[in-house]
């Protein structure tokens, strides 16, 4: 079970977590920790607190030990590797300005060992900086490192004072940058003004994040800016106002008079149309209610005629319309093609065999052959006429 303790190497950067081993540290001690960079001189921005050695995650790499505590040595170093910066900053200015360089030089940062100097710069476009870097070697004899940072980076390094009179927050607390949309600022109703909305980098401010999620809760059941809404009464408002802070809404009705509701109010105070839906029937109701039978009645012998004389004699129009509709029925069943048989597989069909075949299947042919065929009266298209039946006084003979 060990102690860690956060660290910090610059004002407003990030915490790093260190092993404190046997060190008994407080917030403002200057340490010497070890990095991948080496050995760096930083300040603890967080108290020393236990943290067991079961709660470490198998794949994280353990944690940099904090190597000595600062001395008088140690901070001596320090105020040399200032000045280094400093005159590193003058002189590559210099350089940059005469090689004609589109890029604008920001910070110098020189490690504890003095084994590398970092020159942090802005550029549009990617820049050809070879020469500038041997120039730079030839003068402080060390490794020499070209980084391109983004103006809200380079903000953060250089500091300054906000919109709000405050010094910005990323130069003094904020450790990373979360991510900004103007989204933002619409669901706080603010100005979309960029310029009231835009910060010292000319990015969205990074404020606008930190009451995004308190107004999206208290929005919650608001109705939005220009909503038609229609009270009990039936009178008609539109929404103008919101007090997001208060939960207030403002209603402007048609007779030009200003209402203020709460949304809880609000939903009572809308109309709220009424189904007529007939109620649902008791179980009372149901048991009073006599079973419905199904009516089972069935005809008597009475019902049936007794001979043929009670029964209802056919019309002689009805049985020519049936005549008709027979012939319509061969007609048709003359037209429709005559399937052939199935041969037995693996037994080729003869082509004369199967012409003829079709010829002899055909309606022609088929009408060729009923018109040789005598008896029976014949239609006008060679078919059979079919007899109808029989009078009703032929029936009694």
């Amino acid at each position: 079970m060990g102690k860690i303790v956060g660290v910090r190497f610059h004002p407003g950067a990030k915490i790093y977590d260190f092993d404190s081993g046997n060190f008994v540290l407080s917030v403002g001690d200057r340490v010497v920790v070890e990095t991948e960079l080496g050995l760096v001189m930083g300040e603890v921005a967080r108290g020393p607190r236990v943290w067991p050695d079961q709660l470490q995650p198998e794949d994280h790499p353990p944690l940099k030990k904090v190597h000595r505590l600062a001395d008088e040595q140690d901070l001596e170093q320090l105020a040399q590797n200032r000045a280094t910066e400093r005159e590193g900053l003058l002189y590559c200015r210099e350089r940059i300005e005469s090689l004609g360089l589109a890029m604008n030089l920001c910070k110098v940062e020189c490690l504890f060992d003095r084994s590398k100097i970092i020159f942090y710069f802005t550029a549009d476009n990617r820049q050809d900086f070879r020469e500038l870097v041997r120039d730079l070697v030839a003068r402080f004899r060390t490794r020499v490192e070209m980084r391109q940072i983004g103006v809200r980076h380079e903000a953060k390094l250089l500091g300054g004072i906000g919109s709000c009179g405050r010094e910005l927050c990323c130069a003094t607390f904020l450790g990373e940058f979360d991510p900004v949309s103007v989204k933002m600022a619409k669901e706080q109703n603010l100005s979309l003004n960029p310029t009231k909305i835009s910060g010292l980098c000319g990015r969205l401010m990074c404020c606008l994040t930190y009451e995004y999620d308190t107004y999206r809760e208290l929005k919650q059941g608001m109705p939005k800016l220009g909503k038609k809404i229609v009270l009990a009464d039936g009178s008609e408002g539109k929404v103008v106002r919101q007090s997001v802070l208060e939960r207030k809404v403002t209603l402007y009705m048609q007779d030009g008079e200003e209402l203020t509701f709460s949304p809880e109010e609000l939903a009572q105070e809308m109309a709220r149309p009424q189904r007529n839906i007939p109620p649902a029937p008791s179980q009372d109701s149901q048991a009073e209610r006599p079973p419905q039978t199904e009516d089972t009645h069935q005809p008597d012998d009475e019902d049936e005629p007794d001979d043929l004389e009670d029964a209802v004699e056919p019309d002689m129009d009805d049985l020519e319309d049936g005549e008709k509709d027979l012939d319509k029925q061969d007609n048709a069943r003359a037209r429709r093609p005559r399937k052939g048989r199935k041969r037995p597989p693996g037994k080729p069909q003869d082509k004369d065999s199967a012409k003829t075949k079709d010829k002899s299947d055909s309606p022609q042919a088929k009408q060729a052959q009923s018109s040789e065929q005598g008896g029976g009266k014949k239609t006008s298209r060679g078919r059979r006429r079919r007899r109808g039946p029989k009078k009703p006084d032929q029936a009694k003979q």
